[in-house]
């Protein structure tokens, strides 16, 4: 137990004092499974399961809502896992260090986890809950949404009852979500040629680190640094005027989170060794001026290493500078029917070495689906012309939003009476499991909310306190009205 145990509201808090201690990487959820299990066999609820190992917890109606239609609340057990590289931290043993700086909760130099893990612990509060009243309930925790939302994509058809859902993952208080962008992700690989380290060669260790990063979906409007991208410019440019040869080149850790970091080795003539370095921190002098508003931490570092015994050859070496350089990343339009939304965008998201060829990972978003076609082909077209092979997933599909839809009406409503203000309505940049729910099960009337949390998928990520009681209380609300 930590302070966050005594936080406002503590059936709330309490649930997720107990998820920090609880390893839950995508994939990896079984011990957050068999908590929320042990949660519901305590207060003798009906369970059901899937093969997925998506969880359904079904409560009855209470206190007068007993025969009202059912309502679903969703989240997701997975957390993005991403920490700074001065940060000694165990992911499969080590419980997330809570820290409250002013309003906020966050971690010490990890992700917080308070996306989904907020809204697990308000269902948790909810199930225990004796006193509220509220329909008939399904609570829906699901499996690896970070990774591909592959847990809703294969929730059982005998899982779900309701046809009205309130997906409790979005991150901006003041605001409901109606809708969402559907995405996919495309495998890049190059194949890389080696040639021994000739004689006279040094090397030096090249690492782009300090940007802030982000949620690759709802962040990527900000404008951030993507670090892979940058160093691969920095070593381009530098290779312009030198005979630079790369050694290794790593960055990036998920698919979703725009790159914080990258990192490569190069090989040069001992002769230009000081002319390279020049070059490569005058380039980063000028990575740094550009981005010094989104990303003030941002520094380039060079650094003699031990020459390896081979490195790539001059031309694997320009065709792997020039694809990362090349490849598309950010926002590439904006939404005509909705101010201030994205509509299409991509993330340079991943790269590293892997059986004799460079992997680059893409994670691409539209709530236009041949937008999002046209993306890809983009970077498949980018991807050929530099000798690569490309392989694309499936992806998911995007949210259409229902403005009449009488589940808004209720929360919209509920928001103004508690909270005292009138909600934006909108959509988000990002893939929520509403949209995969939706066109498993027809007919489902969807809305998402959440507390105010800022920076997800990165080590900044924080939640704001008092924000997550107005959340609870606007919760509760509308399940009573439901009722």
């Amino acid at each position: 137990m930590t302070f966050v145990d005594s936080l406002e509201p503590r059936p709330l808090w309490r649930h997720f004092d107990r998820i920090l201690t609880i390893p839950r990487a995508s994939k990896d959820e079984g011990r957050i499974r068999e908590y929320v299990l042990g949660v519901a066999r305590e207060h003798g609820l009906e369970t059901r399961e899937d093969s997925t190992g998506n969880v359904v917890v079904v409560k009855p109606g209470q206190n007068g809502g007993e025969d009202a239609p059912i309502t679903i609340l969703q989240s997701h057990l997975d957390m993005v896992q991403e920490k700074n590289s001065d940060v000694e931290f165990d992911w499969d043993a080590d419980a997330i260090r809570p820290v409250r700086d002013g309003d906020y909760l966050t971690a010490d130099g990890t992700t917080l986890g308070s996306d989904n893990g907020i809204g697990v612990a308000a269902m948790l509060a909810v199930l225990e809950d004796t006193e509220t009243t509220h329909p008939p309930l399904e609570l829906l925790f699901t499996m690896d949404e970070e990774t591909g939302l592959t847990g809703a994509a294969g929730i059982g058809d005998h899982m779900l009852h309701g046809r009205r859902l309130i997906n409790l993952d979005s991150e901006e208080e003041g605001s409901l979500c109606v809708g969402c962008a559907g995405g996919a992700d495309s495998t890049l690989r190059l194949p890389v040629e080696s040639a021994p380290t000739k004689d006279g060669s040094v090397a030096l260790e090249v690492k782009l680190a300090g940007f802030k990063g982000g949620h690759s979906g709802v962040d990527i409007h900000l404008q951030r640094g993507n670090a892979i991208q940058l160093l691969a410019r920095v070593l381009h440019t530098a290779s312009l005027g030198h005979d630079l040869r790369v050694a290794s080149f790593s960055g990036g850790s998920a698919h979703n989170a725009i790159p914080r970091e990258a990192h490569a080795i190069i090989v040069v003539d001992g002769g230009a060794k000081d002319a390279v370095t020049g070059a490569l921190d005058a380039e980063g002098a000028s990575v740094a001026g550009e981005y010094r508003r989104p990303d003030p931490g941002a520094v380039l570092t060079v650094a003699a290493t031990e020459p390896p015994a081979r490195a790539w050859t001059r031309e694997t070496s320009d065709r792997a500078l020039q694809l990362l350089t090349g490849l598309p990343h950010g926002v590439v339009m904006m939404s005509n029917d909705i101010p201030g939304l994205v509509e299409t965008s991509t993330n340079l998201a991943t790269v590293q070495e892997d059986g004799g060829k460079l992997v680059v990972g893409m994670s691409s978003r539209s709530s236009v689906a041949t937008a999002l076609s046209a993306l890809r082909r983009k970077i498949r077209a980018t991807a050929t012309l530099a000798g690569a092979e490309v392989s694309e997933g499936n992806g998911y599909p995007g949210w259409q939003p229902d403005l009449d839809s009488e589940l808004l009406k209720v929360v919209r409503a509920r928001h103004e009476e508690v909270l005292g203000s009138e909600p934006e309505v909108g959509a988000i940049h990002a893939g929520l499991e509403c949209g995969i729910i939706g066109e498993k099960f027809s007919g489902m009337d969807m809305i998402s909310v959440g507390p105010q949390i800022e920076f997800p998928h990165s080590p900044d990520e924080r939640v704001h306190i008092d924000s997550v009681g107005r959340f609870h209380d606007l919760l509760t609300a509308t399940l009573k009205e439901l009722s």
